[in-house]
């Protein structure tokens, strides 16, 4: 493995970089914290680790045509791959990641931060991917190319897109107390990640079955197969989209009837504290009265008291 390999490889993390870079644009109206985005990226990044144990463990217990040189030789193979060594636990450990470094941190206290944290903690898990896929798999330039490309316009928006769905209707639960909550989102990522990775998984299955159409492309980069593929990460996109709307417009929302709860406050602490001030002076003024009328009754009773009247010639 040369350094010009290990170069070409790490170019692999600029696809996530900038995807990194356009959710941080989406969200310049209430940024988050740049110290806990850079952890939800890191751990999601770590999290590809323990996926990696995971999933060399289960290929032990795989059913019969897991794998095979060019991967799975069977449907149920395939299946497997997808849903129990990919989807289920990448998607996991993405969750984890934003649970433990943003969710109960004060700043997670919007709708958008749930996307964000969840689109983050996806991409760190595509660079990791992307760099590792990049360096060890290309025979050739070509299959490099080939590889690069399909994962920056597929795979990287994928891992980004799924990140942010649980995210979103893990938020959308927590504020607003509707929606399929953390759960739910992640049991919709895994469908979406375990179907698109199904499909890529299953394409070499059906071309040996004889649907040779399946590999058609141009050059060696399989359009048809990577067909189905883009349209779940399209599908995947479109949410995001919507949800993006929903969080801002709820965000929106609850910045101006805070702002209103803020304004009306202060209305009633600045009445309260007039009516305090109005108070103190009419105490004054009685007190004042009191003690003008409190002299002239002893000014009174000097006048009237024979006592002090003077001797009499």
């Amino acid at each position: 493995m040369g350094l010009a390999q290990i170069q070409l490889a790490l170019m692999g993390a600029l696809p996530a970089l900038a995807a990194m870079f356009l959710f941080d644009r989406l969200d310049a109206k209430r940024p988050e914290p740049r110290g806990t985005l850079r952890r939800v990226a890191l751990a999601g990044g770590l999290s590809a680790i323990p996926v990696i144990i995971i999933g060399m463990v289960l290929k032990k217990f795989g059913p019969a045509g897991l794998s095979g040189e060019a991967g799975p030789t069977s449907y149920l193979g395939a299946a497997y791959m997808a849903f129990l060594i990919a989807a289920i636990p990448e998607e996991f450990a993405k969750l984890a990641s934003m649970w433990i470094f943003a969710w109960r941190r004060p700043e997670f206290d919007e709708r958008m931060d749930g996307i964000v944290y969840g689109a983050r903690a996806g991409l760190g898990f595509a660079l990791v991917e992307n760099v590792a896929y990049l360096l060890l798999l290309p025979e050739s330039f070509s299959q490099y190319l080939s590889l690069f490309v399909g994962r920056a316009v597929l795979a990287v928006p994928g891992h980004a897109t799924w990140g942010a769905i649980m995210g979103y209707f893990a938020a959308k639960r927590r504020f607003d107390g509707r929606g399929p909550g953390m759960l739910g989102g992640y049991l919709i990522a895994v469908l979406l990640h375990g179907f698109y990775d199904m499909w890529l998984f299953a394409a070499p299955v059906a071309m040996a079955d004889g649907f040779t159409w399946v590999g058609l492309g141009i050059g060696e980069v399989p359009i048809v197969a990577y067909a189905v593929p883009a349209l779940i990460v399209i599908a995947g996109v479109l949410l995001v989209r919507w949800s993006m709307g929903k969080a801002l417009a709820g965000d929106d929302a609850a910045e101006a009837h805070n702002a209103a709860m803020a304004h009306e406050a202060a209305r009633a602490s600045a009445a309260a504290e007039h009516q305090r001030a109005q108070q103190e002076y009419f105490a004054q003024q009685q007190q004042f009265l009191a003690q003008q009328q409190h002299y002239y009754l002893a000014q009174q009773q000097q006048t009237h008291d024979p006592r002090e009247r003077p001797p009499e010639r």
